[in-house]
């Protein structure tokens, strides 16, 4: 089985993190679940790298919104996501889901990815879990949670 440390972060993600806090803090029961489930122990060591980084990068204090120049992608960027997923960040920074600092946390998170390109989804998952370690962004999790499942996204308010 070909895994990817993404594919170990969505089923943490979905098998742990949104049911038992308590066994969210104990690693080594969730890196034996994680074996037990068939990933290999150098995947799960990347997986946690990566959520260790995450949170490790919080941003220290809440600022508020404020409009500002439109980002700017570089090459390794570029080719890493299309012009739909620089599309979608760009939405959700307009439609204040995501700050700037969110948004750059977001763009660090994708690019530690072992994936030469990610698709819309794949983005999307991480934008959730990006927001899910962010205090404070409860309301912007809610609505991006409830996208991930929509067909067609739900207008923002």
């Amino acid at each position: 089985m070909k895994e990817s440390i993404l594919d170990v972060l969505l089923y943490l993600f979905e098998h742990y993190f949104s049911e038992d806090a308590d066994l969210v803090r104990d690693r080594d029961s969730l890196q034996n679940g994680l074996f037990q489930a068939g990933f290999s122990p150098a995947e799960i060591s990347k997986a946690f790298d990566w959520l260790d980084a995450l949170s490790e990068q919080r941003p220290s204090v809440a600022r508020p919104h404020v409009d500002g120049p439109v980002r700017i992608y570089h090459g390794p960027e570029l080719d890493k996501l299309d012009v739909d997923c620089r599309g979608f960040l760009m939405f959700l920074e307009q439609h204040r889901i995501l700050d700037a600092d969110q948004r750059e946390l977001v763009l660090d998170r994708a690019m530690a990815l072992d994936q030469d390109e990610l698709d819309l989804d794949d983005l999307k998952w991480v934008v959730l879990m990006v927001l899910f370690n962010q205090p404070g962004a409860e309301a912007a999790y809610a609505w991006m949670e409830t996208q991930m499942f929509l067909d067609e996204p739900e207008p923002v308010h």
